[in-house]
């Protein structure tokens, strides 16, 4: 016996003589790990309509802006809204926090990489200032944009009463991973089921999350929408600093499988939203594919003209003063929000036209709706993006 074979044999025996058994780790998998199989049937993708509803509110396209500072601002929301998404303000950013915030989102963008964590933990210790949750939201909807506006738990409370007052159409919880069930030595936490009671009919969505049995107690309380993902956006560091995530295909499988068993239970239908990873419309048709009802997205956004980030992107947790989670990344401002969305386009790389992607490889599938999307064959395939590609290779890029 080899000592390979011998050591398994002893772990086997151990474990059956003390019914105590070893740790075992699963495969899980990412976009770049699978692909989208053609189907029997296929479709013009015109006839393609990828909408998304939450509530009372149906987008044209399955597509969410981020609520991150260097992403959405009122103007953004404005404008996406416009284009058929939906684009989330983050109440405890820079948009509540200064009543005009452009002086430091240039200095954010002027910083040296060096210091550009510094220079955010400062920034962002300026108190938020109350006020500002109602103005933001009155002037979103002014602008004839869907007000949709996140918090984190902790601050959920007291954000949520004025945003709705104030006319928000949806509103999102959310945190780096969030559960049902918080152990807190605080007197009292933050109850979902009970704010979706109190804001009622208002839709309530949460996050983030990765797994079957968190998302199963999620819906439970009543929310509308599950986050999909911990650590995949470009500007995340979580992965590095805590060590955890899930690859945001197997997520998605994972949460989306969940959702069914759900409305097979109790008639309810919570939509899954793939949250971060996203860099072409190849991914965005895969997340779909794999169960997500949309997807949302910061750092392609981020890249576009008239981003309130001046080109750079970051995440929620770069400027924490204990244990920051994200960097702050250069995006450039490559292309207008309809090239990025809707092209046209004459890169061959699959970051521009994103929804013209999706229309396209739903309809390869035969696929009309989200929901027959959801009923097209994956498989697992690591060489989906390197085989007989030697010559895209060689010359270092897809232009």
């Amino acid at each position: 016996m080899v000592a390979g074979e011998a050591e398994a044999h002893a772990v086997t025996e151990a474990s059956a003589a003390t019914g105590i058994e070893r740790k075992s780790l699963e495969q899980a998998w990412g976009f770049d790990d699978v692909a989208i199989v053609p189907g029997a049937l296929t479709t013009n993708p015109d006839m393609v309509e990828p909408t998304f509803t939450l509530g009372e509110h149906s987008f044209a396209m399955p597509i969410m802006a981020s609520a991150m500072d260097a992403v959405v601002d009122p103007a953004f929301a404005i404008e996406f809204s416009k284009r058929g998404g939906g684009a989330v303000l983050n109440l405890d950013g820079v948009q509540t926090r200064y009543e005009d915030p452009a002086a430091v989102l240039d200095e954010i963008a002027a910083a040296s990489l060096e210091e550009s964590t510094t220079i955010l933990q400062r920034v962002y210790e300026q108190p938020i200032d109350l006020e500002l949750i109602g103005r933001r939201v009155e002037e979103i909807k002014q602008g004839g944009g869907v007000a949709i506006v996140s918090s984190t738990p902790q601050n959920t409370k007291r954000f949520a009463p004025m945003a709705v007052e104030a006319g928000a159409d949806i509103f999102v919880v959310q945190s780096t991973v969030t559960t049902a069930r918080h152990v807190s030595t605080s007197l009292r936490g933050l109850r979902l089921d009970e704010l979706v009671e109190q804001i009622a009919p208002i839709p309530v969505l949460v996050g983030n999350t990765v797994d079957f049995g968190a998302t199963m107690e999620l819906m439970e309380t009543g929310v509308q929408g599950i986050l999909v993902g911990v650590g995949p956006g470009a500007a995340c560091t979580s992965r590095e600093v805590l060590g955890i995530g899930l690859p945001q295909v197997t997520a998605t499988l994972d949460t989306s499988h969940a959702r069914d068993v759900f409305f097979e239970g109790t008639g309810c239908y919570v939509s899954i939203i793939t949250d971060g990873g996203f860099r072409t419309g190849g991914d965005v048709s895969k997340a779909i594919c794999a169960g997500a009802d949309a997807v949302m997205i910061g750092s392609p956004l981020a890249g576009t003209e008239g981003a309130p980030g001046r080109g750079y992107h970051w995440g929620m947790a770069t400027p924490h003063v204990e244990l920051p989670r994200g960097v702050r990344v250069h995006m450039g401002q490559r292309h207008t929000l309809d090239q990025l969305l809707f092209g046209p386009t004459s890169r061959t790389d699959g970051t521009e036209n994103l929804v013209g992607a999706l229309r396209t490889s739903m309809s390869t599938c035969g696929a009309t709706t989200i929901g027959e999307f959801h009923d097209a064959r994956m498989v697992i395939a690591p060489s989906i993006k390197t085989e007989g590609k030697i010559y895209q290779i060689a010359q270092g890029s897809r232009a």
